[in-house]
């Protein structure tokens, strides 16, 4: 893989990429809580406003992304994200910094981010051989791994060093530089995308949205109708309403029910980090040995009991932090191994100018299944209490785990064709 120039190149801009992300998914709410003094109302407001055009722009984000070249695309929305970003140390240092403001780049720079993520994904196909994919998803997904166990200390580093707004240049910087490098990329094969239809050429709003919709449309039933496509995205869709339920509590779980330090909390969470960087690294070692869909079914089997850890620790205290820290570094090792091997098998089952419209159909899924989640967790936290609510999200994330085992994953040995 290392060999590829272009793979070598899409690589390197999307782990820059990935550390820009995380540090300005801290710099920005910091800046809200420290610069501006933001309560709970405002920062709650700016979580949704990070979090909402994952849901609400990614379908049309996959029609963009198959209507258009992905490459000079994906530098577009770069340069864009980092003139967006580059707003708020601007402002902060003329004083004219202010939460809309915030809102304003949370909403624009997170739309860009679902455009990006969207393209890269249905892009790298072109980069790299089928029977390379699942490697270089593996590569991807421990960059990504690595850049969220690190990329929070980093904006906290420079946080302290330069303030939070100023802190939110480096990230700009991190988008330039990304745009530039997938720039220079040289395909070895042309792009293939889809061509507006006779529908989106005629004149006037309606027909152009009617043919906007009816690509929407193709994307949805091309999820619906392929059986493994339809089982990943639904195992991934329960998964995610249960598991954001269990994370909407789970702090104030580990500070109010356990006592835990901030210190300990980050130790907790930082084990899930390191869990991921080898999930991802082993994912194809363990899909060869144990099969490729086997792999998958364990691997979302083991994330989904290794959670239940968690409120048993209420029970024996004195090891709540290696229970904690043993349950997230098992849960993202696992999900890593799932989650690159549903990228690879979605990718060689979609045709090339529907890959836009299929990722962005099954994250739309999944988006929305969060978002339902965490307002669920916190529901269920205020009546039947945190514990409770953890053992539920448990119980859920084991149920989604029928629908994979269900599914012709459980003979898969290898990547199928289309």
């Amino acid at each position: 893989m290392w060999s590829n120039p272009s793979f070598l190149r899409i690589w390197l801009a999307n782990a820059i990429d990935d550390f820009g992300t995380h540090i300005s998914g801290l710099a920005i709410p910091l800046t809200a809580a420290i610069s501006l003094g933001a309560g709970p109302f405002e920062m709650g407001l700016l979580a949704a406003a990070q979090r909402l055009p994952y849901f609400a722009l990614g379908l049309f984000a996959g029609v963009l992304v198959d209507r258009r070249p992905r490459q000079p695309l994906m530098v577009l929305v770069n340069w864009l994200r980092a003139g967006l970003l580059a707003l708020i140390p601007i402002a902060a240092l003329q004083g004219g910094l202010s939460i809309e403001l915030l809102y304003l780049v949370a909403v624009l720079a997170g739309a860009g981010g679902v455009v990006f993520d969207t393209a890269y994904v249905a892009w790298l196909p072109d980069l790299v051989e089928r029977d390379e994919l699942h490697d270089a998803n593996g590569k991807m997904e421990a960059t990504y791994a690595s850049a969220q166990a690190a990329g929070p200390g980093i904006a906290g580093l420079l946080v302290g060093l330069v303030s939070a707004p100023f802190a939110i240049a480096v990230d700009t910087a991190t988008f330039a530089l990304s745009a530039l490098l997938i720039r220079t990329i040289r395909p070895s094969r042309p792009e293939e995308f889809q061509r507006s239809s006779d529908g989106m050429r005629s004149v006037g709003v309606w027909p152009r949205l009617r043919g906007v919709f009816r690509e929407i449309q193709v994307g949805l039933q091309v999820v619906w109708r392929d059986p493994y496509i339809r089982a990943l995205t639904s195992c991934s869709g329960l998964v995610s309403l249960f598991g954001f339920a269990f994370l909407a509590v789970y702090i104030l779980f580990m500070t109010g029910v356990l006592g835990l330090s901030p210190t300990a909390i980050g130790l907790i969470l930082g084990a899930g980090g390191v869990g991921a960087v080898i999930g991802s690294t082993f994912a194809v070692p363990i899909s060869r040995r144990l099969g490729f869909g086997p792999a998958m079914i364990w691997a979302q089997i083991i994330f989904a009991i290794t959670g239940i850890t968690v409120p048993i620790a209420v029970f024996v205290p004195t090891m709540a932090v290696p229970m904690l820290a043993l349950s997230e570094f098992a849960q993202y090792g696992a999900l890593a191994v799932y989650n690159i091997g549903q990228l690879s098998l979605r990718q060689v089952r979609t045709a090339t100018d529907m890959q836009g419209r299929v990722t962005a159909s099954s994250r739309t899924v999944t988006s929305g299944a969060a978002l339902a989640g965490s307002l669920l967790g916190g529901l269920l936290g205020d009546w039947i209490g945190l514990g409770e609510t953890l053992v539920v999200g448990v119980a859920g994330m084991a149920v989604a785990c029928i629908l994979v085992i269900a599914s012709p994953l459980r003979s898969l040995r290898d990547l199928p064709e289309v």
